[in-house]
């Protein structure tokens, strides 16, 4: 199996500058630091919906680990548990969605598919 990722989802929390303030001065810093087995941490904060709709999430983290087993073995770990926990703490809009995930790239551009699929539909 590839790397697989945690996925973490938050929903917009009821008061976004007290949810920042505890995300980035305290559960940023407990991740690095607890999360044994990660070997990239990746913050996203959600803007907007393509429709213009309010996001159903304000904030997403991505967990990478170099297998399901690893994952595991963190999700398991005290401190695993207490980073859990603390994200399920800080989300005031509501409990955040945790999925697993194995990530696919596809690259675009030069002799990709899309490259090829560019030349097959030009005029």
């Amino acid at each position: 199996m590839s790397d697989v990722k945690l996925i973490v989802m938050y929903p917009r929390p009821k008061d976004i500058e007290v949810f920042e303030k505890l995300y980035q001065e305290e559960h940023v810093p407990m991740a690095v630091e607890k999360l044994s087995g990660k070997t990239k941490f990746v913050a996203t904060k959600v803007v907007a919906t393509p429709d213009g709709t309010p996001p159903p999430f304000y904030r997403i983290a991505e967990v990478y680990f170099p297998s399901l087993q690893a994952l595991q073995a963190c999700a398991q770990s005290a401190g695993g548990q207490e980073t859990v926990a603390h994200a399920v703490k800080i989300s005031s809009g509501g409990a955040p969605v945790l999925l697993v995930a194995e990530e696919q790239t596809f690259t675009f551009g030069g002799s990709s598919v899309w490259g090829r699929l560019k030349t097959l539909v030009s005029p």
